[in-house]
């Protein structure tokens, strides 16, 4: 996830078993996984880490926005739904803890980042929905990691996430719906600069070795 292998190094089951001094066998079995997550491709010679292209990740952003704003939307819909407040203080304390002492700018910074959605999508109650949060966040993690390249940004997503969670703690969720609207990229315009722009980091990563 570092983007320490790059795009067009084949992932080669013998040479990673002698690497981690394992078997085969649970080399093999890791890559498949991998490649079920859509983190590598398989191709006629071997493995390789995917690199996805502009159309795919557009498809991909949208259904990330749709399922985030589904969780708190069902809250808006039907009051007897309500998000799991343990749970909301629990990421605001987290949340206020970075904000209190700022990481440095680091692309892994985008794990902290979708543990806060996977968290509030937890918090909503509908596992369904976080399940399919997950498995999208995995395919499009190789590229998000590159919108964490400065520690501006990362400051702009803590305070970003601290007003989410806390307009849900004082129960205005319109006011979190659109927060998180505006968090996530409602607007398919910027969805997509910054997606062309984290490929744009992807390829002048992987050009240089």
């Amino acid at each position: 996830m570092g983007g320490l292998v790059k795009p067009r190094v084949r992932l080669g089951e013998e040479r990673l078993a002698q690497r981690y001094g394992v078997s085969r066998t649970p080399v093999r079995e890791a890559l498949a996984r991998l490649a079920t997550d859509g983190l590598i491709e398989r191709r006629d010679n071997g493995f390789y880490v995917t690199t996805p292209n502009l159309a795919e990740l557009k498809d991909l952003y949208e259904l990330r926005v749709t399922l985030e704003l589904r969780g708190i939307a069902r809250a808006i819909e039907d009051p007897a739904t309500w998000h799991d407040l343990t749970i909301i203080d629990a990421e605001l304390a987290r949340w206020r803890a970075f904000r209190a002492d700022p990481p440095p700018a680091d692309p892994r910074f985008v794990v902290h980042d979708e543990q806060f959605h996977v968290t509030l999508s937890a918090a909503s109650g509908n596992p369904a929905l976080t399940d399919a949060l997950i498995a999208v966040n995995q395919k499009i993690r190789r590229v998000r990691m590159y919108d964490f390249l400065t520690a501006e940004r990362i400051s702009e997503t803590i305070d970003e996430h601290l007003e989410i969670l806390q307009a849900i703690r004082d129960g205005e969720l319109e006011r979190a719906y659109d927060a998180l609207f505006a968090h996530v990229g409602g607007s398919l315009s910027v969805v997509l600069s910054r997606a062309e722009r984290a490929l744009t980091q992807l390829a002048l990563h992987s050009g240089l070795s």
